[in-house]
């Protein structure tokens, strides 16, 4: 069985003073930098967004970020503009060791249609490619980090279960958006009613 690391958008604007901050986001960076080593294949997804993308609430007259509204034909969070392509909120975070990573896909290129997972798009209409890759290296084994724990990281571990991978979320490795008070720990309990295992990243390193 061959493991591999995924690491969910951990990117500047989803960190502590980005245009989409999860609060105490920036405490995950450490963690992926300890676990890369350990694992034989690392793969990350990138939000990257073009600067009209339909999921932005300035995007829609008389919207407001974190209002809900529909985006070609499905229900749709609004958010504030967020990682848009090749600006540095769209970059991965500074201290994060990219030189780690061996894979990269990015999501939400698309202005019609937002996409979540690091697998699909949010109506399952566009794959990024990240399962085929994983497929065709031999990994059956995915562990799964990042931001947001109730948003993307959600989706995207509902993705690897359905697609037939052995997922496990590493709870100390995921910070929620919060919008309402225990979305995070709703969405750990949605991925373990689906099959997911939690580990936390101590265990993994063997401390």
């Amino acid at each position: 069985m061959m493991r591999a690391l995924l690491l969910v958008d951990i990117q500047n604007d989803f960190l502590p003073g980005g245009a989409l901050a999860v609060v105490d986001g920036d405490a995950v960076v450490p963690i992926a930098n300890a676990l890369m080593p350990i694992f034989e294949h690392v793969v990350a997804s990138q939000d990257w967004h073009p600067a009209d993308h339909g999921s932005f609430a300035v995007q829609h007259h008389g919207f407001e970020p974190f209002q809900v509204t529909q985006l070609d034909g499905l229900e749709q969070i609004l958010w504030p503009v967020h990682c848009v392509q090749g600006k540095s909120g769209a970059s991965f975070a500074s201290a994060l060791e990219v030189a780690g990573i061996d894979h990269v896909v990015r999501k939400g290129m698309s202005p019609l249609i937002d996409s979540y997972s690091a697998f699909f798009d949010n109506g399952h209409r566009q794959a990024t490619g990240m399962f085929e890759h994983l497929r065709a290296i031999g990994v059956d084994d995915l562990f799964v980090m990042g931001l947001a724990a109730d948003v993307c990281v959600k989706y995207t571990v509902l993705d690897a279960l359905a697609a037939g991978l052995a997922t496990t979320l590493i709870t100390d490795g995921t910070r929620g958006v919060e919008m309402h008070r225990g979305d995070t720990t709703a969405a750990i309990q949605a991925m373990q009613a689906a099959g997911a295992s939690t580990v936390v990243s101590e265990s993994l390193l063997g401390r």
